[in-house]
């Protein structure tokens, strides 16, 4: 599987026309297979860098959707060059446990910023990933957005393996830092009246200091809708900024209690031109991120 996962990647840089890095990474993929030599090993992670930019990868259909079929989740779309070329070494590293934690520990706590961004993103693509969990936790105090959302954003991980305590300060880091919810993968499938509750606690900070609150936090308090969250939700709809009003109605949407769906028959106009849940919260999040630029 490591073989087939690698060979992946390195096609998904095949379509760039740097064939001289191309041939860069083949050599050191072989030497490190080979010699398994940590410090071979630890130079051509660093030296990536001159053969691979940070530009987007240039996908074709095809190779995006089989990347599913690889790691369930796996979005390569939001990766760069130089992230992949770095994971194709990193896979291709002899995996005997002890010795293989011993090169990857080393390199986490001496990586730069956009090294950290390569390791963290590519969890779910390593070997040994319940053993990588306290890895990944730690990794979440950085307060530099570029390696937290490597960690938090479009990674399958942290929904997988993270426990509920670790899964709800990453989400309210995410709200702190003001990164984008919708691309925390299985938000939906691990909301939790704690989390509930914490998002609703700093909506309540948020307006007592005067300020606004980001409209994707309604979206953690859908399943466990009563009437103090209702409360918070009629106060969102009366700001009229359209994305908190269409927040707060497909969080009524999404809720089954009863006067909810009251209030949410009052807005007829507005629930009509709402898109489907998913979707809807994508717009509502990219909206949000664009007003902050």
């Amino acid at each position: 599987m490591e073989n087939q996962l690698t060979s992946y990647l390195t096609q998904l840089l095949d379509t760039s026309t740097n064939q001289k890095g191309l041939e860069w990474l083949n050599k050191q993929v072989e030497k490190i297979n080979t010699e398994g030599a940590p410090s071979k090993f630890f130079l051509a992670f660093s030296q990536a860098s001159r053969f691979f930019k940070k530009e987007k990868l240039n996908l074709t259909k095809e190779k995006l959707e089989s990347a599913n079929e690889f790691v369930s989740g796996f979005q390569p779309q939001h990766w760069d060059e130089l992230q992949t070329a770095r994971t194709v070494l990193m896979l291709s590293y002899p995996q005997e446990k002890e010795a293989w934690f011993a090169a990857m520990n080393q390199l986490f706590e001496t990586a730069d910023m956009h090294e950290h961004q390569a390791l963290f993103a590519a969890l779910p693509l390593m070997p040994f990933q319940k053993d990588l969990i306290p890895r990944a936790i730690d990794g979440l105090r950085t307060n530099i957005s570029l390696v937290f959302d490597a960690i938090a954003l479009n990674n399958p991980f942290p929904a997988q393996y993270f426990p509920e305590a670790n899964w709800n300060q990453m989400v309210l880091k995410a709200i702190f830092m003001q990164r984008p919810l919708y691309r925390i993968q299985g938000l939906e499938e691990r909301r939790n009246p704690a989390l509930a509750a914490i998002a609703r606690d700093f909506a309540h900070e948020r307006w007592a200091a005067g300020r606004d609150v980001m409209p994707e936090i309604w979206r953690l308090v859908a399943p466990f809708m009563n009437e103090m969250y209702l409360e918070d939700l009629k106060k969102t709809l009366a700001t009229k900024d359209e994305p908190q009003v269409l927040a707060a109605l497909l969080t009524l949407r999404e809720s089954a209690y009863l006067p909810g769906k009251e209030l949410l028959e009052t807005y007829p106009d507005q629930v009509a031109t709402l898109d489907m849940d998913a979707l809807a919260w994508e717009r509502i999040g990219s909206e949000f991120q664009r007003t902050r630029v």
